[in-house]
């Protein structure tokens, strides 16, 4: 089966799409100047749109890695987390500290989803 690569660029593509399965690149907020709580909801503001564009939605996600500067922000970034994510679709997800590429990057998220 091919490979479907969106929005290509020479360093990475946004969406890839294989055999039924949707791969995001990481998602960052929309305003880096912005505290942890609202980087968390538009990062994930921006895996709904990718998502849709790709054919797929919140309830199709299948793992869900998230890279977080610093853990005294997970609780706040697990309570925007939670509200968005569907009631009975929790996918797989691992949630690890990381140096992040822009010092203001408080948060970042890579999905893989199932195409509907």
């Amino acid at each position: 089966m091919a490979i479907e690569r969106l929005e290509t660029k020479q360093r990475m593509s946004r969406i890839v799409k294989h055999n039924g399965v949707i791969y995001l690149c990481g998602q960052v907020c929309a305003d880096a100047s912005q505290g942890i709580t609202e980087q968390t909801q538009t990062m994930l503001d921006k895996v709904d749109a990718l998502l849709i564009q790709a054919g797929s939605d919140r309830e199709h996600i299948l793992s869900a890695t998230i890279y977080i500067k610093d853990m005294q922000d997970f609780a706040q970034m697990n309570e925007v987390w939670d509200n968005w994510v569907p009631e009975g679709f929790a996918p797989a997800r691992a949630c690890v500290t990381a140096n992040m590429a822009r010092e203001a990057l408080l948060v970042e998220i890579s999905i893989v989803a199932a195409e509907i």
